[in-house]
């Protein structure tokens, strides 16, 4: 049975952290005297109050957290910090409630959506406020968390198991929750200041350099003008992106153990890693030549510049822009969208459905047709030389068909509301892989899209961010009855 104290209790310390991540805009609206204070204020406030509501009167109690109860505080935690987020952007100009829980959504899951045009007009404050969300995101609050709930005597290993991505989860880097959190929250933070540092070295004001890096490695794609990196028209800024961007869809506990190891090589050892920059590497040539062949550009130079940049955005579910690629040539667009599905590794902070998985059906598929010819041999999965479980093989089987189907299923449901078909494809694809733009009427943004549909959006942003079991177990009459 669930149990609904630990649940209750552990929310309220969630929410009392999360509070605290509201102090940095609330500084920047009193620097630069922009008055969201308030509004800002009012979002801390309620974090605060709602969270001393509901851990203080329990704070005394002994309380085991299992895993049954880290997938309800998990998706619980997400969805009520999606709701609470959206109070500044309620006080915006021409956004409701519908738009202003789609934005906060979005930025939480990384996604990069959004219903907002002016942006180069809006307060610094709120401005970073959005970047910052996708940064909490990026890491994953309940991460971050972890590494402070066991001295509040509350477990944190049901909670890791149940927010962070990938086919195998019982990993640990180190062998403490709390350590492995920290491990991974000191990589996540050194390579934002090193991404802020490039960034204004390249040109960049401090505080568009500290709001890009927060949404660079987070993977997450928000920026604080209309035009995106396009504003900033330069090559170098778009090679750091690029650099940042495929560092934060690589798994960051390869970077914690290249780190801690002092060795390099240790990227080039995992089969992961070097399939997704194969793949990176083959879109990035096929996407230039067909722009030049195509005349879309007319140099080889610009049309490399712009394939590159593009596709590693794409692929690693960032989703910033120096061109709408939804009006390139061709198959372009299509390809760009269907890279998504794959998305970076496992364990990283980008979205899709990480290479891992699609790694494991080629051997699946290579070892079934290796059966065809050998009925009687025994063929043992491996990656990098380890043997894969069969549940696990299992599981990524489970886990693709269930993404199939729940695409399927919401890009039906948008049809059915009379979007028409290129629209409804390239939503649901942008939001259940966490990327941003998609195509037709979504190329851009989503102010054309209808309430109802930005509440269906939200829930395919937060499905695809916690990897779609967390969430729709949820829905199952065994979790509940067992």
């Amino acid at each position: 049975m669930l149990n609904l104290v630990v649940v209750i209790r552990t929310l309220g310390v969630l929410l009392l952290i999360y509070s605290v991540a509201i102090v940095p805009p609330l500084l920047i609206s009193v620097g630069y005297q922009d008055g969201e204070w308030v509004h800002l204020s009012i979002e801390s406030l309620i974090s605060l109050l709602l969270g001393l509501a509901m851990w203080w009167p329990l704070r005394h109690k002994e309380l085991n957290l299992r895993r049954r109860d880290g997938f309800v505080i998990v998706t619980l935690f997400w969805f009520v910090l999606g709701l609470i987020s959206a109070i500044p952007f309620l006080f915006m100009p021409h956004l409701d409630l519908s738009d202003a829980v789609f934005e906060a959504i979005s930025a939480f899951t990384t996604t990069g959506a959004t219903v907002i045009v002016g942006l180069d007009q809006f307060p610094p404050s709120i401005l970073f406020w959005r970047q910052e969300l996708q940064w909490l995101g990026g890491i994953g609050m309940v991460v971050t968390a972890v590494a402070i709930l066991p001295m509040l005597g509350i477990g944190g290993m049901q909670l890791y198991r149940a927010e962070t991505p990938g086919p195998i989860k019982g990993e640990k880097l180190t062998p403490r929750i709390a350590q492995t959190a920290r491990a991974l929250w000191f990589v996540y933070g050194g390579l934002t200041l090193a991404c802020a540092t490039a960034y204004w070295l390249a040109g960049m004001s401090w505080f568009d350099a500290i709001a890009h890096s927060l949404t660079t490695v987070s993977t997450g794609g928000f920026s604080t003008h209309d035009a995106s990196l396009a504003h900033f028209n330069s090559p170098l800024i778009e090679a750091i992106a690029c650099v940042f961007m495929l560092l934060g869809a690589i798994n960051f506990g390869i970077h914690y153990l290249a780190l801690h190891k002092g060795r390099v090589d240790l990227y080039w050892r995992q089969s992961e890693i070097r399939m997704f920059l194969a793949v990176v590497v083959a879109l990035i040539i096929l996407i230039a030549a067909t722009l030049f062949l195509s005349e879309t550009y007319a140099d080889p130079a610009t049309a490399l510049r712009y394939a590159t940049f593009q596709t590693i955005s794409v692929i690693t579910s960032t989703g910033y822009g120096i061109d709408d690629f939804s009006l390139w040539p061709l198959f372009l667009p299509v390809l760009l969208i269907f890279s998504s599905f794959m998305g970076g590794c496992a364990g990283s902070t980008a979205g899709g459905m990480k290479v891992i998985r699609f790694l494991l059906l080629i051997k699946q598929g290579r070892r079934e047709m290796y059966r065809l010819v050998h009925p009687q041999i025994v063929r043992v999965l491996k990656v990098d030389g380890r043997p894969v479980p069969e549940e696990v093989t299992s599981a990524v089987w489970g886990f693709f068909s269930l993404y199939l189907l729940l695409f399927t299923i919401l890009m039906m449901l948008l049809m059915a509301g009379e979007m028409d078909p290129i629209t409804a494809f390239g939503a649901v694809a942008t939001c259940l892989n966490n990327v941003g733009p998609g195509l037709g009427e979504v190329a851009t943004n989503f102010t054309s899209v209808s309430d109802g549909d930005k509440w269906l959006f939200c829930f395919a942003m937060l499905a695809g961010r916690l990897e779609l079991f967390t969430v729709l177990v949820l829905f199952s009459r065994i979790f509940w009855r067992s």
